[in-house]
């Protein structure tokens, strides 16, 4: 099912969800040619861009084979989100995205992230100084609210609608949550209810049944799949087909799951070199290979790689 954010559309409505230290561009591209209908790039601080910090550069780059495209923003000033948002406008992007969910401690505690959400005025002002600035559609995500006391999900989403944002992203958790417990698809509903703007549901994706019953529970426009596409981006490609035909796919074989790793490793090390790239396959190993035979030893061995080489030896005589 297509889906339209603004001026912009979408050949389905399956998202792959930002994730800091995972949605980096190699990880994007494999999402996208397994049919991802549009990606997020990793959270980027919208000081650090203001401050020409060296490792933004990196988060900013997207390839023109992986739009359509949204770049996520953080920030709490509203003059500098704005003056960041019209900075980056004529960039590579379709979609300019602005994190209020983010729960880690280091983000709440700058006022940033899912904290915008005790701070509806603040947030209000960001989004509107956003709209303001760019011609580009401006979405924003943030969660049920901020702990079980305080669950604004609604009205934060009726405030972004009266900003002029071009869609919302709702996870079904609050802060206090992270990402424990079972996230709150009827709050996802009660948002969908309440706004013209297409909604995305976010929370608990994790095969292609959750998104037909995600879709059907709240009646919400798109979806977004996070933790569920790690070590996994073939499960866009299943979400699809599940959504068009009502069947279910088999998860990948072995050997499509040894020749994932192999590409997904020779792009990073392409993109970050050999001895950045190892490392971070580490983590990307841990989620290939979960819930295969003797994963545990697979993960303990990977630990101890740090050329290609030794890579392609592991997988020859584990795979």
């Amino acid at each position: 099912m297509k889906l339209k954010i603004g001026t912009v559309t979408l050949d389905n409505n399956v998202i792959l969800a930002p994730m800091a230290g995972v949605t980096d561009l190699p990880f994007r591209l494999l999402c996208r040619e397994q049919g991802c209908g549009m990606v997020v790039t990793e959270m980027v601080s919208a000081k650090a861009i203001l401050y020409k910090n060296k490792n933004t550069k990196e988060l900013l780059t997207v390839r023109s084979e992986e739009r359509p495209a949204a770049v996520q923003l953080f920030g709490s000033d509203p003059e500098i989100m704005a003056e960041i948002a019209a900075q980056i406008e004529d960039g590579p992007y379709d979609v300019i995205d602005v994190n209020m969910g983010c729960p880690v401690p280091k983000i709440v505690n700058n006022g940033e992230g899912s904290a915008l959400m005790k701070d509806p005025k603040r947030a209000e002002a960001v989004l509107s100084a956003m709209v303001r600035a760019v011609r580009k559609p401006v979405t924003v995500k943030f969660r049920k609210g901020f702990n079980d006391e305080s669950v604004n999900a609604v009205e934060f989403a009726k405030m972004a609608e009266s900003c002029g944002v071009a869609a919302v992203a709702v996870h079904g958790r609050t802060r206090e949550q992270y990402y424990s417990g079972t996230a709150d698809w009827d709050i996802i509903r009660r948002v969908k209810e309440a706004v013209k703007i297409p909604v995305i549901g976010n929370g608990d994706v994790f095969t292609p049944e959750d998104a037909g019953r995600l879709l059907e529970q709240t009646g919400c426009d798109g979806i977004m799949v996070a933790r569920g596409a790690k070590g996994n981006p073939w499960i866009f490609h299943r979400i699809n087909h599940y959504l068009e035909t009502g069947e279910s796919l088999p998860g990948p074989s072995v050997q499509e799951i040894r020749e994932m790793i192999l590409r997904h490793s020779r792009m990073l090390a392409d993109y970050k070199g050999e001895r950045v790239a190892m490392r971070e396959m580490r983590s990307h190993m841990a989620w290939y290979t979960s819930g295969l035979a003797h994963s545990a030893s697979i993960r303990r061995e990977i630990n101890g790689v740090e050329t290609m080489e030794g890579l392609i030896d592991l997988l020859d005589r584990r795979f």
